[in-house]
Parts: structure tokens; C-alpha cells; sequence
């Protein structure tokens, strides 16, 4: 997000816990109490299940660090080609060609002569491109990056959202450790 924009300025929703529809963690607060619950077996059941929700936790986070990267590659590239867009409505008028160059590959760029044009091909990605008029284009463009704020926003509210629910799951795991610990110790004769 730029400097000054916040996350209710993306469409956030504060309330909402998560996007994604993560789980959310319970905050074992009476180890007794949840111990007791018939669901609960053992300390060693307890503690892997914990280990196995964890673990999904931490699988969820990668994943959305991946969308976090992807979305903060993606915002950029729209961007430029929105200015470029821009470049080219304002160039359409006049008689003489442009002159320019264009990304080929990594650190590698070809020159380019573009006559007056009012249409312009966009990729859309999954080997598709289509040709709009550059209002369309631009129209298109601007929707793709309040789409994609937003979703970035999303996302970072979610890896929040995870982070908080895999601390108190190992709260938890180290709650039940403890408690099953002492259980043993004053099991044990003296």
C-alpha cells in the first residue's frame, strides 16, 4: 500500500476476521476444562491435533505471502501499462509517430515506432490478448489495480488474521504440555 493509505481505504472490512476463511484458533484460557471435554482422549491426541493445525497454519501463510508477492509484482506491472495507455491518448492526435522502447525480456529492451493509434492489444495472460480502444483499455487498466489494492489488502489482513491464530495455537500446545507435566508429576509417588 502507498504511503498514507490505509487498509479501510481498499474496501477492508475491520470487523472480519478473515477473507480467505481461515479458522480461527481456540484460546485453550481453562486447560482443566478443555482437557475434560470427551473429545479430548489424551494430552499426547491434544497436542498432535494442535501440531497438525499448526502446521496448517504455516502452510497457510506461505501460500498467502505467495499472493502477497505476486499481487506487489502485478500492481506495478498494471501501473505501467496504465501510463503507457496514458502516453498513447495523449499521442493519438498529433501527426508524428513515437518513438520508444519495450521490455523484450529481463534487461532487455527493443525500440519501437508507434504511428498514431486509438486501439491497443492488452495481454490478459493465459496466451490471451485482446485488442480495446484505449478508453476501454484504460477503463480496464484502472478496475484491474482497485481490484488488485484491494485484494492486497485482503491478504495482508489474513496473514495477520493466520499469524495470530498459529501464536495462540502454540500457546495452546505449550498450555497442554505444561498441564500434562504437572499431571504426571503428581501422579508420580513420592
Amino acid at each position: 500500500m502507498e504511503d498514507g493509505e490505509n487498509k479501510a481505504d481498499v474496501g477492508l472490512d475491520k470487523e472480519k476476521k478473515s477473507y480467505a476463511g481461515i479458522p480461527e484458533a481456540e484460546f485453550v484460557d481453562d486447560v482443566d476444562a478443555f482437557m475434560a471435554r470427551p473429545e479430548n482422549e489424551s494430552a499426547d491426541k491434544v497436542l498432535q491435533k494442535l501440531d497438525e493445525n499448526h502446521g496448517k497454519y504455516k502452510f497457510m501463510e506461505y501460500n498467502l505471502f505467495n499472493k502477497r508477492r505476486r499481487l506487489k509484482a502485478q500492481i506495478p506491472d498494471l501501473e505501467r501499462s496504465l501510463d503507457m495507455i496514458k502516453k498513447l491518448q495523449q499521442e493519438k492526435d498529433k501527426s508524428k509517430e513515437l518513438e520508444t522502447q519495450f521490455l523484450l525480456s529481463e534487461q532487455v529492451y527493443a525500440k519501437a515506432v508507434i504511428p498514431p493509434t486509438d486501439k491497443v492489444c492488452l495481454w490478459l495472460g493465459a496466451n490471451v490478448m485482446l485488442e480495446y480502444t484505449l478508453d476501454d483499455a484504460q477503463e480496464m487498466l484502472t478496475k484491474n489495480i482497485e481490484a488488485a489494492k484491494r485484494n492486497l489488502g485482503y491478504v495482508e489482513h489474513d496473514l495477520d488474521f493466520v499469524r495470530d491464530q498459529f501464536t495462540t495455537t502454540e500457546v495452546n500446545m505449550a498450555r497442554i504440555y505444561n498441564w500434562e507435566v504437572k499431571r504426571r508429576q503428581a501422579a508420580k509417588p513420592t
